[in-house]
């Protein structure tokens, strides 16, 4: 190896060396394959449409590449899309609660969209944060509006009822489940 390769690598483990994604690693420190990488297996991407009163799973959001995203530029000020339609990208996780699978973490996101204009509005830290939110069991929905929930609320119990009914009460009375 060269002086120049050998410097690339030093640069390379300076750059990785540091960065830690998940704490109670499997691979117990020994740097090997997998180090730093999330399992997305348990994670749902649901959009809810409250105007067309509608929610629908599009697994392509894990990678921005929704229905809903394909062909937008996305901008980080919402009053550049003034007359867009107002989604929610929701991460809802499902593990086991007690030995039953559940709906054990949500996370909503807003996001608008003007197809008219190819444009639209999404805050990537508040997906990552509430991605993140809803990997650890959190459930972050309070900023969502009422129709929104209830559509939301609606879906996941139309989904999968056994996992509704096993799901905590703080995600009931966060879509103000009522029954």
């Amino acid at each position: 190896m060269n002086e120049q390769e050998r410097q690339k690598n030093e640069k390379i483990k300076k750059m990785s060396g540091n960065f830690n994604i998940l704490s109670n690693d499997s691979t117990d420190g020994h740097g090997g394959y997998g180090v730093g990488t999330i399992n997305l297996n348990n994670v749902t991407s649901v959009f809810v449409d409250p105007e067309e009163n509608h929610a629908f799973v599009d697994m392509g959001a894990l990678h921005a590449r929704s229905a809903v995203e394909k062909r937008i530029k996305f901008l980080k000020e919402k009053e550049a899309v003034p007359n867009g339609k107002l989604y929610w990208l929701v991460w809802v996780t499902v593990e086991h609660l007690e030995g039953k699978p559940a709906y054990t973490g949500v996370g909503a996101c807003e996001m608008i969209v003007d197809r008219s204009i190819r444009r639209g509005y999404k805050s990537m830290p508040e997906h990552v944060n509430n991605m993140d939110k809803s990997m650890k069991g959190k459930i972050a929905v309070d900023h969502m509006d009422d129709k929104s929930k209830q559509v939301l609320r609606d879906f996941l119990k139309d989904f999968n009822r056994e996992f509704w009914d096993h799901s905590t009460q703080e995600l009931k009375q966060g879509l103000n489940d009522t029954e």
